[in-house]
């Protein structure tokens, strides 16, 4: 492959990054060199909460695109180690193209929700009562340990200068996580106006609930 062509490649990958490794790219974006492995554990306590959290081998594999754009950079941990580490860090390069990215006239794009749990009450006719209630009791208890998460991480970000933006969407994620607290009581009242007199019937046949 001639200089022109590997030129041409790079410009290519720079312009088709995925949202995933603008996200990888952004964690290096903060002050410091981190392993992979703690570039994962920062992402389950702050991404996770509002986007999502890559998996390590997502995390690594980003890592490796990042550094054939020239977007980041890495080293090896010295004989001091007693378990030699790569750690990485952003390069200038990088941080201009993440501002321009994070700074763009784009499109952010709608928000993306898959609701398990509201896929389950969409086939409620298939269910029984009690498990349907039992789901959403479940929902509502791993919703509040999430909310305690959040609130831990949104602590411990608060107490550094740097990370008052990550605050921010941790505080977004605060009030996302007990709006659904919220509606998940109000479909638990909703659940049971069905389980009464005038409740609908379970079957699978009639016509579907759609316009047309």
């Amino acid at each position: 492959m001639t200089n022109s062509q590997k030129q041409k490649k790079q410009e290519s990958g720079k312009r088709e990054l995925p949202p995933t490794a603008w996200a990888v790219l952004g964690l290096l974006s903060f002050p410091g060199e981190r392993t992979g492995y703690e570039l994962k554990k920062w992402a389950d306590s702050s991404l996770r909460f509002f986007y999502w959290s890559p998996a390590i081998s997502q995390i690594y594999a980003e890592l490796r695109r990042l550094e054939e754009l020239g977007y980041a950079a890495s080293a090896r941990s010295g004989p001091e180690e007693v378990r030699a580490k790569r750690r990485y860090a952003i390069t200038e390069a990088g941080r201009e193209a993440l501002a321009g990215w994070a700074g763009g006239t784009a499109d952010a794009g709608p928000p993306v929700l898959k609701h398990g749990l509201l896929l389950r009450v969409w086939l409620g006719h298939l269910a029984e009562p009690e498990r349907l209630r039992a789901m959403v009791d479940e929902h509502l208890e791993r919703t509040r340990g999430e909310l305690a998460a959040v609130r831990e991480a949104l602590a411990e970000a608060g107490e550094v200068p740097e990370w008052a933006f990550p605050a921010l969407a941790l505080r977004w994620s605060e009030r996302q996580h007990l709006a659904e607290l919220e509606l998940g009581e109000a479909l638990r009242t909703d659940l049971a106006a069905l389980d009464g007199p005038a409740g609908v019937a379970r079957q699978a046949d009639g016509d579907a609930p759609t316009p047309g």
